[in-house]
Formats: structure tokens, sequence, C-alpha cells
């Protein structure tokens, strides 16, 4: 059950799926960006995350690749990695985001994407709310792509 506080149809709720819900805990968690979320390539891909989803991020425990959803009979995993650039940044009000520049860009087609963190969980437990942005091939600007709800118990 996922619960959003504004029902507005703008939002999109995108997939994801983390290994480890407790506070604390070693986890792994996908975003997953599967083919209905991608109109077209994408040259970049912005993840903008939440101010109170206080854990470490470093550029080594990131990865994109390309992605195998798991279900009732099989498990999620990584099939390819994707080679690209990470960019962590924060700005002067504590807001923190992620930027993905991908060596070549990410086609609009049937195959499924993730953006992989290995990271430890937050102490604080709650809902946090990570927003994807793309920019399309041939465009100057990024657009929303949806939104990821994490829960942390």
């Amino acid at each position: 059950m996922e619960f959003q506080w504004d029902q507005d149809d703008n939002f999109r709720r995108l997939k994801w799926f983390q290994k480890e819900n407790r506070r604390k805990f070693r986890n792994k968690i996908y975003f997953f960006l599967r083919p209905s979320d991608r109109r077209t390539d994408l040259l970049k891909i912005n993840l903008a995350i939440p101010k109170t989803f206080k854990s470490t991020l470093k550029n080594e425990k990131i990865s994109f690749c390309k992605v195998k959803i798991g279900g009732f009979e099989s498990r999620t995993k990584c099939l390819e990695d994707i080679p690209a650039d990470f960019e962590i940044k924060t700005d002067e009000s504590g807001l923190r985001s992620l930027d993905i520049y991908p060596y070549s860009p990410i086609p609009s087609n049937k195959e499924s994407y993730a953006i992989v963190f290995k990271i430890f969980n937050p102490t604080k437990s709650g809902l946090y709310q990570f927003h994807s942005f793309g920019q399309p091939k041939g465009k100057s600007f990024s657009s929303y792509l949806g939104s990821w709800t994490i829960v942390i118990d």
C-alpha cells in the first residue's frame, strides 16, 4: 500500500525494490525505469533525494544497470552495468540530487533499467519520496519521469 498526501494527476508512481527496510541496516535499493516510464531516449537522469534521507552516498556505491525485475519466482538482479558518470550535488539549503550521465543515451526500448544504491538505511524510520527527471535526446531541459516512495521501518 502506498499513501500520497497530494493525489495529483501529474504524479507518476514508479516501481522500486529494496532488500532491507529496517533502520541502520545494510541495504540495496533498486529504482526502476521501465519501458513505460521512458517516452524517448534519455541523455541525463536526475534523482532528487529527500532532505530527511540521512544516509551517506558515495559514487562507488551507486550504479546504473540493465535489470531483470524479479517477481514471485525470480530475484531482481542487474544483467549488465551501463557505463555512466555520477555527480552528487548538495545545494545551500541541504537538498541533495544525483545526476547520472550515461556514456550513450538510454534507449526507449523494451528493456528495464535501474539506479542501484548500496547504502546503510537512515537512522530515522519513515517514508522517503525520491523524484526523477530525465533529459530527452534533442532537448536542453529535463522533464519529470516519476517518483518512488521508499519505506524504512
